[in-house]
């Protein structure tokens, strides 16, 4: 019968310390269940592994475990940040080059525009010309050649 106890206990429902202590192994080794696999340990992400408030995990409450999870975060730093740092940065430089081809596209369309505007006056200006020329050659008649 003892051993009947035994198997009862692991269905036990757990405490808190436990919980923060399983989701950090769970973090450490990428075995995630609530977050997704790969992500950083923190102490915010274990107390959201665990399926509790990032606020639920307090030094006050539990300082030895904060200090485990704070001394492996110092002994293995999360190498992902620089790769998110640079990959903000060709982000960035993605999204002004983006707006760079955004602005060309908008200065080439007014100067289309533009130049749409002067080729219509031109042909209404060489249309006057040729107007006036036939009214002045009715009026005074070219010479002719001989």
């Amino acid at each position: 019968m003892p051993s009947n106890t035994n198997e009862q206990q692991p269905s036990a429902p757990l405490s808190a310390e436990n919980r923060f202590r399983q989701a950090f192994e769970r973090l450490k080794f990428g075995d995630t269940v609530v977050l997704k696999s790969g992500t950083p340990v923190t102490q915010n992400n274990v107390a959201r592994e665990a399926g509790c408030d990032p606020s639920a995990l307090k030094k006050s409450r539990f300082p030895a475990l904060i200090r485990e999870i704070q001394a492996y975060i110092e002994l293995h730093p999360n190498n992902d940040e620089p790769l998110n740092q640079s990959a903000r940065k060709k982000l960035s430089a993605n999204r002004s080059a983006k707006e760079r081809l955004k602005d060309a596209i908008l200065q080439r369309d007014h100067a289309q525009s533009a130049l749409t505007s002067a080729n219509m006056r031109i042909i209404e200006l060489t249309e006057e010309v040729q107007s006036l020329q036939r009214r002045l050659d009715d009026v005074i008649p070219p010479p002719k050649r001989v």
